[in-house]
């Protein structure tokens, strides 16, 4: 069976990631569940963690309805788990990274800062098999499809197996009970929220997020959720960039 490692940056308790873990169960992976002890949206692939004397803090936790998979609430974002489980931190290293489902959508370049991109990417970075998942739960969301989400994702494992190791996908799901297909999509400019500046004076600052004006690009992961589509992404972890410098 292929060792999967599932993560998120909602924590532990999210039901996205019960989702994904339960999908990733009934396809026939070996899962461990490893994610942050607390909320740690927009953490990207950051390895920041709560340390006492240089140690960061494991929990062994036992998740209702998953009793039989293995789960440890970590005291750091998804980086920095994806990284340590790597090196072991879990048991023998993860072929396949699995990160989300992530509350909300993470399309665009802003993926860029997205705790449940940045765990994916460093599972690829690290020889890893990775796809991050994320639900369109828009800005007052009054039901979930995780299990909808999480099924969609796991169905595309065999083809994410079937390319080289430390490749990565990013997946978008719409917030609905069933979706029109799969479609390969471009990355939006932006996303589909934007983070402003509601409040500043001399000892603080307040950010606000809210829904961008704009109609996405055609083509783009943003317009073929919108349309209702599940969309995925080929991703780059790092790469260089010759500038013919010297």
């Amino acid at each position: 069976m292929t060792r999967a490692l599932i993560t998120n940056d909602d924590g532990i308790a999210a039901p996205g990631l019960h989702a994904l873990a339960r999908a990733a169960q009934a396809a026939g992976l070996d899962v461990t569940i490893a994610a942050p002890a607390v909320q740690s949206s927009g953490a990207s692939a950051s390895i920041m963690a709560e340390d006492h004397d240089g140690r960061i803090d494991v929990e062994r936790r036992t998740l209702a309805g998953l009793e039989g998979i293995p789960a440890f609430a970590v005291h750091g974002g998804p980086g920095l788990i994806a990284l340590i489980a790597a090196h072991g931190a879990f048991g023998d290293p993860p072929e396949l990274v699995l990160s989300g489902v992530n509350h909300g959508a993470n399309v665009g370049r802003a993926i860029l800062h997205s705790g449940t991109v940045g765990a994916a990417l460093t599972g690829g970075l690290n020889g890893a098999h990775a796809l991050a998942i994320s639900l369109d739960v828009g800005m007052r969301p009054t039901q979930f499809h995780w299990d909808a989400a999480a099924t969609a994702a796991v169905a595309l494992v065999p083809q994410l197996l079937a390319r080289p190791a430390g490749t990565v996908i990013n997946v978008n799901a719409p917030n609905t009970a069933t979706h029109r297909g799969i479609r390969e999509s471009t990355l939006a400019p932006f996303g589909i929220v934007q983070t402003t500046l509601s409040e500043r004076d001399e000892h603080h600052i307040r950010l606000a997020v809210e829904d961008l004006p704009n109609t996405p690009e055609p083509g783009t992961d943003a317009a073929h959720l919108a349309e209702g589509w599940v969309t995925v992404t080929g991703l780059d972890s790092v790469s260089d960039v010759a500038l013919g410098v010297g």
